[in-house]
């Protein structure tokens, strides 16, 4: 259930914070031109700052790459970033199809194949294609329709002042129309618009941008079953690959025997990848291929491989030992990342201190396609099919791998069966590119569950211990965070043990508190397994113990969980990193503070919309209690309500209520979407997901001991509630932000309910 808030109806008015226009505001533009419907005097949005502008291939705004017409009036766009559910491949298009004013239902879009020079970034994470796209995709779209204009206007021979563009059709003096396909060539050959000559269109006449008509593109394709995937790519004499890996990052064959593997039907040859010896950002793993007609000779022949491994430096790591150590490590000061005030005084002239340590293992994505890849090496060029987050990149780490300039290696994105951060690391299109160059045929390898749940780039686990400073009143007056976590730096780099800035600015650093002497640092942890970002990343944990924690002082100080929610957040303000004791290297989610500053009311006002929302404070009966958590990440802000009943002693979320600020919501569909699927995801998070090492090798292989929420017990009634903005707030991020407050949220909630305090993830699924 949507819920499309309407500021006048909210039970706490806007802070004033969110109803003040934007620094960069409405930039009037009387252009050489006007449009009909755009002929008064319009706003035209300057293209506003973000991280977008610093990444190395900046973003391409040239309409010729992106839009095309075909003379039947169809019009095609490019989607440059993947599809994984978040809508990317929907949304941004839209965007475009809006501001040119093409009907929807004469629209086709078609997947860029990994070119960043040609298509900008195309690393589809970090909750950044619509914030970093959305004015880009303006421009292409103003362009376009402008050119059409331009067009019209030459073909009646009258000023283009007399000419209106709407709803596919070109309309001109006494009613004479033209259609976007008779205008086809004439207009695409026109010159591209500078940006100060495009009159935009103003917010009122938006005909698709924050409506939440627009289903994803690929909605009928996937529920009926033909959409294509990684694994439904196929080539004539095409081989089936898979591989087995080493067990435990690091290690390598000593020895292996393949003479039953090579007895089985189907099975052709088996090859030795190269293995992983220092740290190489995403390569593979390496280990023995069996190379098969067909996936189940695959499979059988891989079973068949008699297999002497070497562990390497990792065949000690035992996650029970290492959480230990871990833990003991975060009882020792450690290296200071935010300091604010003063702490040690703050806990010397405290009344008394409350501290809790909250922890939390590693976790696997586990998409619901596990990772398969389609490679075809030929005649000194490379072809790729394969569901991939970051394509470029893709390309580039392929074509080092085989020896090619990347100029020869294409790689075409198939949707993606989920991705949350697995699918950004190729490291199984690498393996079949090796494995093609070797068999001199097209290879797919695909990956098994067992594979996906063994091989990942893993969730980071960690220790989080917060102590806070009280006076005699119990106000809090000192809050120090202390996180000690393995780095996703030891993927790239040689490992320093300890959290980047990336990584503490993800709800550590940035905590939004008001407290007068606040303190955050992080332990050292040496990473022993493939580490990788996974949705929301370090915001997981971070999240996960500060809200459990607030939710805990709540209980402890007896008040309410809102009321300390909103004491420890304060006055509605915008936080400025130098006064809170942040450093030079602060992180923001790469976006500018001056643009996307940190607005605690915006932070308030969610954890108040979701609280209203759920009933919160309401009674209740025996066996229930609601959680309340909120949280700032990706530079969007959402809270979580979860109501957790206890059923026979099984823990459940009969309702959730999600409330987003995620500035301008140009596709609430899609919001909405995410929210539920961040709900899912973060009850999975919070009940299930556990991966341990024992001697080096996760111990998990499958769902029956990596279990997720099912459709007997999963957020069984999830109400989003959007924040409204005008289009001048910058749109924000929303794939990932849902997520963390979800944790926190169940916990306090099971905690309300029962009395009982979980502080581990996973908290399990009994009460």
């Amino acid at each position: 259930m949507l819920k499309y808030l309407d500021p006048a109806l909210t039970a706490a008015p806007l802070p004033a914070t969110l109803l003040k226009v934007s620094r960069r505001g409405f930039l009037g533009i009387t252009g050489a031109f006007a449009l009909g419907a755009f002929a008064s005097r319009a706003d035209a949005f300057e293209p506003y700052p973000t991280g977008g502008e610093a990444m190395e291939n900046g973003l391409v705004d040239d309409p010729h790459v992106f839009i095309s017409i075909d003379a039947d009036g169809t019009v095609t766009l490019v989607a440059h970033r993947s599809e994984m559910g978040t809508g990317s491949r929907t949304s941004i298009p839209m965007v475009m199809a809006d501001e040119m004013e093409a009907d929807w239902s004469r629209v086709k879009i078609v997947q860029a194949p990994g070119d960043e020079p040609k298509y900008g970034n195309q690393n589809t994470d970090g909750s950044r294609s619509m914030r970093h796209h959305i004015q880009t995709a303006r421009r292409m779209g103003g362009a376009v329709r402008t050119m059409l204009a331009r067009a019209a206007a030459e073909e009646w021979g009258v000023d283009v002042s007399e000419v209106t563009v709407e709803n596919h059709q070109v309309t001109g003096p006494a009613g004479a129309t033209l259609g976007f396909g008779d205008l086809a060539e004439a207009a695409m050959a026109q010159p591209v618009p500078a940006h100060e000559e495009i009159v935009f269109k103003t917010e009122d006449q938006f005909r698709y941008m924050g409506k939440g008509e627009v289903q994803i593109t690929d909605l009928h394709d996937i529920t009926t079953g033909k959409a294509v995937y990684g694994a439904d790519v196929t080539l004539p004499g095409m081989k089936v690959a898979m591989i087995a890996r080493p067990p435990v990052v690091g290690g390598k064959a000593t020895s292996y025997d393949d003479s039953a593997a090579l007895a089985i039907d189907g099975v052709e040859s088996t090859h030795e990848l190269p293995y992983v010896t220092a740290p190489v950002g995403f390569a593979p793993l390496g280990g023995i291929a069996v190379i098969a007609a067909n996936t189940w000779a695959a499979e059988r022949g891989r079973n068949a491989l008699q297999i002497e491994w070497e562990a390497g430096d990792n065949g000690s790591y035992t996650s029970e030992s290492y959480m230990q150590d871990m833990l003991e490590t975060s009882e020792q000061p450690g290296t200071v990342v935010r300091d604010q005030g003063d702490w040690d005084a703050a806990v010397s002239e405290a009344a008394r201190t409350v501290t809790r340590t909250y922890t939390q293992n590693h976790m696997a994505h586990i998409p619901m396609e596990p990772p398969a890849a389609l490679a075809n090496y030929a005649d000194g060029k490379l072809e790729i099919w394969a569901p991939v987050q970051s394509p470029y990149q893709t390309r580039l780490d392929a074509a080092k791998a085989v020896g090619l300039e990347p100029e020869n290696v294409t790689v075409n994105v198939t949707l993606l069966g989920g991705g949350f951060g697995r699918k950004s690391k190729a490291d199984f299109v690498t393996e079949a590119a090796l494995l093609s160059q070797a068999v001199g045929a097209p290879v797919r390898v695909q990956w098994t569950r067992e594979d996906d749940v063994r091989h990942s780039f893993m969730h980071t686990t960690s220790a989080e211990r917060i102590e806070v400073a009280l006076d005699a009143e119990d106000k809090v007056t000192g809050w120090n965070h202390r996180s000690v976590a393995p780095t996703i730096l030891s993927t790239f780099a040689p490992d320093p043990g300890l959290a980047m800035p990336l990584e503490q600015g993800m709800g550590l650093t940035d905590v939004p508190f008001d407290v007068a002497n606040l303190r955050c640092e992080t332990g050292k942890a040496m990473a022993h397994a493939r580490i990788g970002w996974f949705r929301a990343v370090s915001n997981i944990p971070h999240a996960w113990a500060i809200g459990s924690f607030v939710g805990e002082l709540a209980q402890e100080l007896g008040k309410d969980q809102k009321t300390m929610w909103l004491e420890l957040i304060g006055a509605p303000r915008t936080m400025d990193p130098a006064v809170a004791g942040l450093g030079e290297t602060f992180w923001n989610y790469g976006e500018p503070m001056e643009e996307f500053p940190i607005e605690t009311g915006r932070l308030a006002h969610v954890l108040e919309v979701a609280a209203d929302g759920i009933g919160y404070g309401g009674d209740l009966p025996e066996g229930e209690g609601i959680g309340l958590a909120a949280h700032r990440s990706f530079v969007s802000y959402v809270a979580c309500a979860a109501r957790v009943k206890v059923v026979d002693g099984k823990i459940t979320v009969p309702e959730m209520h999600m409330a987003i600020d995620c500035g301008y919501a140009a596709n609430p569909e899609r919001i909405e979407s995410q929210m539920q699927g961040a709900a899912v995801m973060g009850m999975t998070a919070a009940l299930h997901s556990s991966i341990t090492f024992e001697n080096g090798a996760v111990v998990q292989s499958n769902f029956y001991d990596y279990d997720v929420v099912r459709s007997d017990n999963y957020p069984l009634n999830v109400v989003t509630h959007i924040v409204p903005h005008p289009f001048s707030v910058h749109a924000t991020g929303v794939g990932e932000p849902g997520v963390p407050p979800v944790l926190p949220a169940i916990a306090n909630g099971l905690a309300a309910a029962t009395g009982e305090r979980r502080r581990n993830l996973p908290i399990g699924t009994t009460a």
